[in-house]
């Protein structure tokens, strides 16, 4: 069981770092195409990417016994829930970078990882003092971060807000999908849903293009194998065995590695202020995982 909780870590490791340079690739995604053409075209990559993965799991038997009629609705039920979720917190996090840097969307998603344990309470579990007071220094740092001397919130990040409300959910839907159905294909199911969605939304709104795709391809084609069909594979894999509280503290790396990613590939740079709001909301993610939730 410790072998299989290391891996776990290991795994929630490198999608924290994947995710942190996948930030650099959706603001350069959004030179070419619109947000929600960027989301379609990848997730549909990141989809595509497991075939070969679940045709050879499939061949040498290793995806496990065939499911069940109760198993299979569940599979479905879930993929779709989990899909939707998927969509709403990636679709508002992609708006939200069109107006704010790659840094800064990485620490306000973060903000999810203090929203983990309060979710949790729907579960029996209670905050406590860690998460009231992580909540408070992630507030503060959220305001350092975002809010202006003029008291005006930039438009991008409150987007970017939002969607950490999302991320939330979505760590408590894997932690209880992941241990009930083939997580290879709860991934593959999740990301065809969540593309499915964004092209009706990209048709609705954006003008698609095969020139402007074409242009735009390698930060479409990184964002869709790397974050999406490696990073979000391993977070489903890696959370079988690791609960939502203790996947969202690894997770919450990611801000630091897009705030570094963002710094060297596109040359972002953060002042005093957005430094000090970085260094509350990180505090604040730690503190409330690290002085865990009690049960009720």
């Amino acid at each position: 069981m410790q072998a299989r909780v290391i891996k776990a870590n290991i795994f929630l490791l490198i999608t924290a770092a994947v995710w942190g340079s996948g930030f650099v690739a959706q603001r350069s995604g959004m030179d070419y195409v619109g947000p929600m053409t960027y989301n379609a075209a990848r997730f549909a990559i990141g989809a595509l990417s497991l075939v070969p993965l679940i045709w050879f799991l499939t061949r040498r038997g290793l995806s496990g016994p065939a499911p069940t009629p109760a198993g299979r609705s569940l599979a479905l039920r879930g993929t779709l829930i989990a899909g939707a979720v998927l969509f709403c917190g990636v679709a508002l996090q992609q708006i939200g970078l069109v107006q704010t840097t790659a840094g800064k969307a990485g620490f306000i998603t973060g903000l999810y990882v203090v929203l983990v344990p309060f979710f949790g309470m729907a579960v029996g579990q209670r905050p406590g003092a860690g998460g009231v007071l992580g909540a408070a220094l992630a507030a503060a740092g959220l305001y350092y971060l975002s809010v202006t001397e003029g008291f005006a919130l930039a438009p991008g990040d409150l987007w970017v807000m939002v969607c950490a409300v999302f991320w939330a959910v979505h760590v408590h839907v894997l932690g209880w999908l992941s241990p009930r159905v083939d997580c290879v294909r709860l991934a593959f199911g999740q990301f065809a849903v969540c593309s499915a969605i964004h092209w009706v939304a990209a048709l609705l709104t954006e003008e698609i293009s095969w020139a402007t795709l074409s242009a735009g391809w390698f930060p479409i084609v990184y964002g869709g194998i790397m974050p999406v069909g490696v990073a979000y594979t391993l977070q489903v894999v890696a959370q079988k065995d690791a609960p939502p509280t203790h996947a969202a503290v690894i997770l919450s790396l990611e801000a630091v590695f897009a705030a570094l990613c963002g710094w060297a590939v596109l040359g972002e740079t953060m002042g005093l202020r957005t430094a000090l709001g970085c260094a509350l909301m990180l505090a604040g993610m730690l503190l409330t995982q690290l002085w865990p939730a009690r049960k009720a």
